[in-house]
């Protein structure tokens, strides 16, 4: 019997290895749950460039992407950090001003399309998007998706239903497959082969990894092989999918980890103050990320209280008693 090989990896490492410039990736997490976020702030530091986004409905995340100067495309269904942000502040400001080409799905719709990825089909149909301007307005013209081979002759295709009105289905809109060059996600725990466990909701991050050419899992808590298999119907990443295993504590950090911490209102009330405002935010970044070597130096910036405050109740699996204002 064999001993399966370990995946881990350097966070720096691992991004540098499968985070090319111009490269298609995607990342999980919903708002600001369970964000790969030391996996983006690494992403920054390392001053990747011209890559295309693929999220669900991200929040942190994605803004500090753009923030970061690393994007040249997005497609997603929302952008938004809850209250702090109903629509994510560098991501407003990036399409107000137009540097950002956008192309917006609903959230169906992008589950679907990692879905059909994940399922090695070219597309899905649903009903999803009838109705609505989702259809009729496109954030890549045709002469972009002509020359670039990554993106699919068409945004979406309506189309009559090849069975006729069989469940009184008259149309149907078939959505694209999606499958990223890398999928990031973060985890709750992981065993150095892959097998990964995401606990409390995992919103599209399976579909999200089965999708992608290349997996990285970051991770709470790293544990010893055979743990996993001990509930394996609790774990949703198998091994195969994977490419490194990344073990960062508080990663998904200033986002919240289920089970682990809550989100830190203090911290992104700061952002929500300090990202407005392009000579804030420049200074922000060389100090929270260009200053700092790595996840471990940037959470050592953080009042020591504050952490302890976010701490997840080992009942809930929220922080008991947060000022979330």
């Amino acid at each position: 019997m064999t001993t399966a090989q370990s995946k881990c990896m350097q966070m720096q490492a691992a991004i540098a290895a499968y985070v090319p410039d111009g490269a298609h990736i995607s990342i999980g997490g919903f708002t600001i749950n369970r964000n790969p976020m030391a996996a983006v702030y690494e992403i920054i530091r390392q001053r990747k460039k011209n890559l295309h986004l693929y999220a669900h409905s991200n929040g942190h995340g994605a803004d500090e992407l753009i923030g970061g100067g690393c994007l040249s495309r997005l497609e997603i269904a929302y952008g938004g950090s809850g209250r702090f942000a109903p629509t994510c502040i560098r991501f407003r400001k990036a399409v107000e001003n137009g540097s950002l080409p956008v192309e917006d799905y609903s959230n169906y719709q992008m589950t679907l399309r990692f879905t059909a990825g994940a399922m090695g089909v070219p597309f899905l149909p649903t009903r999803s998007g009838l109705g609505s301007d989702i259809v009729n307005r496109w954030g890549f013209n045709p002469e972009e998706r002509r020359e670039d081979k990554r993106l699919p002759d068409e945004k979406l295709i309506v189309m009559d239903n090849p069975f006729g009105d069989w469940a009184d289905t008259h149309k149907l809109v078939l959505v694209p497959a999606i499958n990223p060059d890398v999928t990031i996600i973060h985890v709750q725990k992981a065993d150095p082969t892959g097998l990964a466990r995401i606990q409390g909701l995992p919103f599209a991050d399976a579909e999200q990894a089965k999708a992608a050419r290349h997996l990285i899992i970051t991770c709470e808590e790293l544990v010893d092989p055979g743990v996993l298999k001990e509930q394996p119907d609790s774990n949703q990443i198998p091994p195969f999918c994977v490419d490194a295993v990344v073990h960062v504590p508080l990663g998904a950090y200033p986002t919240a980890c289920y089970g682990h911490y809550d989100y830190d209102p203090v911290f992104l009330n700061r952002y929500k103050k300090t990202a407005p405002d392009d000579e804030r935010h420049n200074a922000y970044l060389e100090d929270f990320v260009f200053g700092t070597r790595n996840h471990s130096d940037m959470i050592a910036k953080i009042d020591s209280g504050q952490l302890e405050a976010i701490k997840a109740d080992k009942r809930t699996g929220y922080a008991k008693g947060l000022d979330r204002r």
